[in-house]
């Protein structure tokens, strides 16, 4: 499954969408933005007079122009026809009150001199496995292709005109499909609805609608024909209209930057909006978790996959939640995801499923832990609410009580319970970003103490007990700060590196300074470790590799340790530095205005993963910081 660029997403409470620049389906997640995903392959097409099938998404004779509604999740994707003159607009909308459906609204115009006998096909095929077996049945306006757990249903408002069950790739480029069977044991189905005589400048639409729904033991055959019935008689415009206010008005109510309308400005804002818009679609609003983005590689070919909750990209996200005004959003990741996911030792694993069961991983990663508690207190700073630490005091002990553990054995040169990767995933041992991270955790748990002191006034031996823990933790952050200092700090080169076995320069040692605080920008030894990440990190174009010798999908600079560089420059007060590697990002955004997890140098263009979360969130924390110095 070659489908590595979401170019548009769109989505609602249940549903969510990745759609290429020229408008193809590839894939459509329900009821959660990572389980499960239903399609192989979505094909739509005209036949116009006698020709073969002109795919919609593929076609030399078309010309491609897509762009969002403003400020919503609707996106318009624009196909002229330059052979036959036909100009079609796909409008892809996840109606916001019909959290199970999709609406793709085909509006056709002839621009031709003569009339154009127009069919339209469409063609679906869905993931399938022995376990999960896919049938096929035909309905009057559409097809039905289900399994024992759901049912997916593609209709239109018109009766077919015919179909096509088994052998559909044999035959759909001949525009024809024909089959006596109206039900079968397959996966990959078609279906043609005839749209008549087109004259010219005559306008028509289409709508097709895409229905998922669960099979559960109350389940009848005869209600999905209802459901399918109550769907048909809505319309589609108004439902359309729905959604495109309600995006409207959430991003009004999550902006609060005000923009000038110079052309960079703009494109500045392109991206703030497009970020307001894109994280309640990468959210699970029944338990808080937050994905790290639309999956990109369901058949690990390239990765190990990117449609899971990780807690420490989550704690980054959370941070600009809280600067759009989505405060609940990151309460609920903390006092419902991450208490229902903590393991019974007080950690946390790699990963998880956004519905907060464990998803697949390869190894264990102590900051998934550290950034929890670190988040916590962070979000507190913002909000002030003492009912959210309360809430939160039980899971934050057992966090670290597991990270003193994992930290003592570190101390003492023994080999911890688990041994941990690096926040890249890419080394297991001790890494200077981990340590950090732990010493940030420890400082958050001291002021989370002291809040918590004068709730237990009637309990001496829990006061005792917490003032116990205040000076272990204060002793464990400053011998944490001095293994950093006399063991991760090369003095032949000059400055700290990433970890015990190389000196390899790693863009995640500014952690140190932001967001942990362990350092200072200004201190000298750290002023020394920029010094060589630019000899060795900063590319040609002005971009940043995340550590030397990353050939993780190519030597390609990455947004967060791009955007990581500017808050460190904000921080030492080098605000030229810092701007320039804000403009790298701006410049190489999407069309949309997402962010990708990597850049191409030479097209100066997203290289993979487009609509990463974290992404998003350095983007939004450097752009706060800009604003408050206007």
């Amino acid at each position: 499954m070659d489908k590595y660029f979401n170019d548009a997403i769109i989505g609602n409470n249940k549903i969510r969408a990745g759609i290429t620049k020229k408008g193809e389906l590839i894939r459509l997640f329900y009821p959660n933005i990572d389980f499960k995903q239903f399609i192989e392959k979505f094909i739509v097409g005209v036949k116009i007079n006698d020709s073969n099938l002109i795919h919609l998404e593929n076609d030399v004779n078309n010309i491609y122009d897509q762009y969002y509604s403003e400020g919503t999740n609707v996106v318009n994707t624009e196909i002229e026809n330059t052979y036959f003159k036909l100009d079609i607009i796909q409008t892809d909308c996840a109606p916001i009150q019909e959290d199970n459906l999709l609406i793709r609204k085909y509006t056709l115009i002839n621009r031709n001199t003569i009339p154009l006998d127009v069919k339209l096909i469409m063609k679906s095929q869905l993931l399938t496995n022995e376990n999960n077996d896919v049938a096929s049945r035909v309905i009057d306006n559409g097809l039905i292709q289900y399994t024992h757990d759901y049912n997916f249903a593609v209709f239109s408002n018109m009766d077919i005109m015919s179909h096509k069950l088994h052998g559909i790739d044999q035959v759909i480029e001949s525009g024809i499909l024909e089959d006596k069977d109206y039900i079968g044991m397959t996966n990959n189905s078609g279906i043609i609805y005839n749209l008549g005589t087109m004259q010219p400048n005559q306008q028509i639409e289409v709508p097709l609608y895409i229905y998922i729904n669960d099979n559960n033991e109350k389940y009848k055959l005869s209600d999905l024909d209802k459901q399918i019935d109550t769907i048909i008689k809505k319309d589609y415009n108004q439902e359309i209209l729905k959604t495109k206010k309600y995006w409207r008005k959430y991003l009004k109510d999550h902006s609060n930057i005000d923009f000038d309308d110079s052309v960079y400005e703009q494109r500045v804002k392109r991206i703030y909006d497009r970020t307001i818009l894109l994280y309640p679609l990468l959210g699970n609003s029944e338990t808080g978790g937050i994905a790290a983005s639309m999956e990109v590689d369901e058949e690990r070919t390239k990765c190990g996959r990117y449609a899971y909750s990780w807690p420490r990209d989550a704690v980054f996200i959370t941070s600009a939640l809280d600067l759009l005004n989505m405060n609940k959003e990151t309460e609920k990741f903390y006092k419902n995801f991450c208490k229902n996911t903590q393991s019974k030792n007080g950690m946390w694993e790699q990963r998880f499923y956004t519905d907060g069961r464990l998803a697949s991983a390869w190894g264990y990663q102590i900051d998934e832990t550290s950034s929890v508690v670190y988040g916590v207190y962070s979000h507190y700073l913002n909000v002030k609410d003492f009912k959210f630490i309360k809430d939160n005091f039980k899971m934050l002990e057992k966090a670290t009580k597991y990270l003193e553990k994992y930290i003592d054995a570190i101390l003492k040169d023994e080999k911890p319970e688990k041994i941990s990767y690096d926040l890249w995933e890419m080394h297991e041992g001790v890494s200077l970003y981990s340590l950090t991270s732990i010493y940030a955790s420890f400082e958050a748990m001291i002021k989370i103490n002291e809040l918590m002191l004068p709730e237990f006034t009637n309990n001496r031996l829990k006061q005792n007990e917490i003032k116990d823990q205040q000076q272990i933790l204060k002793d464990k952050s400053r011998m944490i700060k001095e293994f950093i200092v006399n063991r991760l700090y090369d003095e032949e080169n000059k400055s700290f590196v990433r970890n015990l076995e190389d000196k390899n320069m790693d863009i995640s040692i500014i952690g140190s300074v932001i967001p942990f605080n362990v350092f200072t920008a200004k201190d000298k030894k750290i002023q020394n470790t920029v010094e060589r990440i630019n000899m060795t990190l900063r590319t040609y174009t002005g971009g940043y590799l995340r550590f030397e010798s990353d050939h993780y999908t190519g030597d390609r600079p990455w947004v967060i340790a791009t955007l990581w560089m500017a808050l460190y420059y904000l921080e030492i007060g080098k605000i030229k530095d810092a701007k320039e590697c804000f403009d790298f990002v701006v410049r190489t955004q999407s069309q949309h205005g997402f962010l990708a997890e990597q850049i191409d140098n030479q097209r100066m263009e997203p290289a993979w993963v487009i609509g990463l979360g974290w992404s998003h969130a350095m983007f939004i924390l450097v752009l706060n910081k800009l604003k408050k110095l206007k």
